[in-house]
């Protein structure tokens, strides 16, 4: 198995006691790297800090970043759910779930739109399947994702090995029963009665029960952050630059900010060369 970082989000991210920050993400459209001069030097700061912690020190040589997923699929990702609940999900809630998780993926790619050689205008979402316990649990009985049954991986339900792109980051999805069409680069996994979440390339976790009332919100911010992390962005629980409330310092905002944005600018900086870019 390849070695991948998790980051755990502390469950001082319940909505309860999240301080909002309304701070509103510029349009960006650059040929180069500009970030606000107030900016500049924490920037520095924390781009160095991902250098010298990030796997051991080995930040560019891990080849399974959300960046490196867009590009193996030439500017899209597909999703599975795992379902890792004893509730029934109906038709509405499923698309509830799919339409949110698209919402909140745009997020992030619309802050790079127009900047420093970004290609894509969009980064289209397909959610290829769901995993569950009992086949019984999804009210639906249409083919518009595959369904995985009682196919478990760390005590959950899980969609196939064989599909997975954690699991063959090679790309080959010959084993595949779908083939590469249906192939997953990321999990939506969502747990009854977690707390908090988790983000890495292999997706994201986060409360069943918590997502399920947060889908109508414009900024669901436990998975804007947890999205973060997927991206390669650090937590910021033993030290923090002197920039204020943003996404990634849990706890102090509950959007994408200016400086949330400018982060994710500068992991594309610094990898867009291994794309040919």
């Amino acid at each position: 198995m390849v070695a991948r970082r998790v980051h755990r989000s502390r469950p001082l991210l319940a909505l309860a006691f999240v301080v909002s920050v309304a701070l509103t993400v510029t349009s960006c459209v650059s040929s180069g790297w500009n970030p606000p001069a107030d900016l500049a030097a924490p920037l520095d700061e924390v781009w160095q800090h991902q250098e010298e912690t990030y796997n051991n020190g080995d930040l560019y040589g891990f080849r399974n970043y959300g960046w490196d997923q867009i590009f193996a699929n030439r500017g899209s990702i597909n999703y599975c759910v795992r379902w890792d609940s004893p509730a029934h999900v109906t038709v509405a809630q499923r698309d509830a779930i799919h339409t949110a998780l698209r919402r909140q993926v745009k997020k992030w790619v619309d802050v790079m739109v127009g900047h420093n050689g970004w290609p894509y205008a969009k980064v289209p979402v397909t959610i290829v399947g769901w995993a569950v316990r009992d086949r019984a649990q999804l009210e639906w009985t249409d083919t518009s994702v595959d369904v995985y049954v009682d196919d478990i991986r760390e005590n959950a339900p899980q969609c196939a090995e064989p599909c997975g792109r954690f699991f063959h980051q090679d790309g080959n999805y010959a084993s595949c029963p779908g083939g590469a069409a249906r192939h997953y680069d990321q999990s939506l996994w969502l747990t009854s009665g977690f707390g908090g979440g988790a983000g890495g390339d292999w997706g994201q976790r986060l409360g069943s029960e918590y997502f399920l009332g947060a889908v109508d919100q414009s900024d669901v911010h436990i998975l804007l952050h947890e999205l973060g992390h997927t991206y390669g962005l650090d937590d910021f629980y033993d030290w923090s630059p002197d920039v204020g409330g943003f996404l990634m310092k849990a706890g102090s905002a509950t959007r994408i900010t200016e400086f949330d944005a400018w982060m994710f600018r500068d992991w594309w900086r610094h990898l867009k060369s291994r794309y040919g870019y």
